[in-house]
């Protein structure tokens, strides 16, 4: 395919070409919509909002911050990001009938600066096994979709949903169509993840060569990566002229994911020698962003994953570190302090101030007022009673797990003892407290402590779950780290998920549990 030339190559005998001007790229991002469609990712509200804030930080320029028809729920999260946050449009998804669109400008109203996005499948598969409708009655819903935003929102987005598997012809026609009703913005998904990188080129080069009106609108692209392409195909489209890319923080989403913001911002920033482009995202914020979304939905960061994984700046073989020591070039393409790595991890001590806590915080992401301080402060000095070296892990898990509890009403754990070892039946001796009610028990059975605490939390509580699934691992590094245990459990057909963070695995199970439960109560 046609690609833009690359850096010439130094040669006396060459001319070398004029630089070629530098184009802004809108960053799109639907980590709030998308990729909350991830399997056991959903998010409450306050953690809506703390994510969508820390997005407008990192300078993306549209949030996709829910599909507000789906439910009370997620119409109550788009209202109030659309409300609080500042320097991103915020933008609501919409099928295209009068109930979805109206819900999502009603959405998104209060926001400074707000987007309307409809959709609707235009490919032949979609058009006759899920829609039921001709390609004359795929256009006029469309016009009309987009013109019923239009009348709510100066800026709407129109997506012809699996635009990469709809034949040429008909695509060019619906996109025009959907311009002249008024879309400023027309994105061209690959929702199934199924075509290559050339492609996706040829695509983007037809709508531009092809489509007469395509100057009034801005080319947006939208990648799954069921093959593994998502990146690629979104880079490819931004060399053929896409302005806009649309991506989730860790590439979450549904099935295999999305394109991943951290990836195609960096790829373009290292390479814009070859692509030419620039974003506003303030790249310093990528791996803090990156671990509040992973630890917000439970979802891990792979340790060789590009730009944030653990590995991604490691160098174990000794040919690599000995040309790192030489000259950093030699091994890596990126500065890791570029992404936000620090140097040394090693960030406070127990004689560290209130002060040097606030600004931590504030460097990876978070946002906590006076009393939120203040209790993260608290925890921080028992922490660091304990454990030699305080590492930005451990600070996340203390504020996470502050804002957890700021949110949650429910059970809270006062106490607990318990007895194990080899040829001993486990026991637990535990305190729970629901508002004024304090309840104890001693459970003597389990196949070992942790399985002891959950029949123990069964029995305070009286909400029996069938545990689906059992995660732990360290949040920081050491002997002494803190662990994390995620758990997604099952009660009367929901699946609910629950978080929990300590130096001690029992603990950190126990309140996992209460957390899980705590949101079935308030859920009945």
């Amino acid at each position: 395919m046609a690609m833009p030339e690359t850096a010439p190559v130094p040669n006396d005998s060459v001319t070398e070409t004029p630089p070629q001007p530098t184009r802004q790229i809108r960053i799109f991002d639907t980590t709030l919509r998308d990729g909350e469609q991830s399997p056991g990712a959903s998010m409450n509200l306050a953690e809506k909002l703390e994510v969508a804030q820390s997005l407008a930080d990192l300078g993306v320029d549209i949030i996709e911050a829910g599909f507000p028809i789906a439910s009370p729920g997620d119409f109550e999260a788009v209202q109030q990001i659309a409300r609080t946050i500042k320097g991103s449009t915020i933008c609501g998804l919409a099928r295209c009938n009068d109930k979805d669109i109206d819900a999502a400008g009603k959405a998104v109203g209060p926001a400074e600066s707000s987007r309307i996005h409809v959709f609707l499948a235009t490919s032949a598969i979609h058009r006759e096994f899920k829609l039921r409708m001709t390609t004359d009655e795929i256009v006029r819903r469309a016009v009309a979709g987009v013109q019923r935003a239009v009348s709510l929102c100066d800026d709407v987005e129109f997506s012809p949903e699996d635009a990469c598997r709809t034949e040429h012809d008909f695509l060019c026609r619906v996109v025009e169509a959907a311009i002249d009703a008024g879309a400023t913005t027309i994105n061209v998904p690959d929702t199934v993840g199924y075509v290559t990188p050339e492609e996706v080129f040829k695509i983007f080069d037809m709508l531009r060569n092809r489509v007469p009106n395509i100057d009034k609108a801005v080319l947006s692209t939208h990648c799954h990566d069921d093959l593994g392409m998502a990146v690629a195909n979104s880079l490819a489209a931004v060399a053929a002229g896409a302005g806009q890319i649309e991506c989730t923080i860790n590439g979450i989403g549904e099935r295999a994911g999305n394109a991943a913001l951290e990836e195609v911002v960096m790829a373009m920033k290292t390479r814009s020698d070859f692509y030419h482009c620039q974003t506003r995202i303030d790249t310093k914020r990528l791996v803090p962003i990156s671990r509040l979304v992973s630890s917000t939905t439970g979802i891990n960061v792979q340790r060789n994953k590009a730009i944030v994984g653990r590995n991604a700046f490691a160098h174990e073989s000794g040919i690599h570190q000995d040309g790192m020591l030489k000259e950093r070039s030699t091994y890596e393409i990126m500065s890791p302090e570029d992404v936000g790595v620090a140097k040394t991890d090693l960030v406070l001590g127990k004689h560290s101030g209130r002060a040097a806590l606030a600004d931590r915080a504030q460097s990876l992401g978070y946002h906590l007022d006076a009393e939120q301080l203040q209790t993260v402060f608290d925890q921080f000095k028992i922490l660091a009673d304990k454990k030699k070296e305080i590492y930005d892990g451990d600070i996340i898990a203390l504020i996470r797990q502050e804002i957890r509890a700021d949110t949650e009403q429910g059970w809270k754990l006062i106490d607990y003892v318990v007895t194990s070892g080899k040829n001993i039946t486990p026991e637990v001796q535990m305190t729970l407290r629901k508002g004024d009610n304090e309840q104890s028990v001693k459970v003597a059975q389990g196949d070992g402590p942790i399985d002891a605490a959950f029949w123990a939390v069964e029995k305070i509580t009286g909400v029996e779950v069938v545990c689906k699934d059992f995660r732990v691992h360290s949040a920081t590094l050491g002997r002494d780290a803190i662990g994390e245990v995620n758990l997604e459990v099952e009660h009367k057909g929901q699946l609910y998920r629950g978080v929990g963070l300590s130096t001690d695995s029992v603990e950190s199970t126990i309140l996992a549990m209460l957390n899980a439960i705590n949101q079935i109560e308030n859920r009945s």
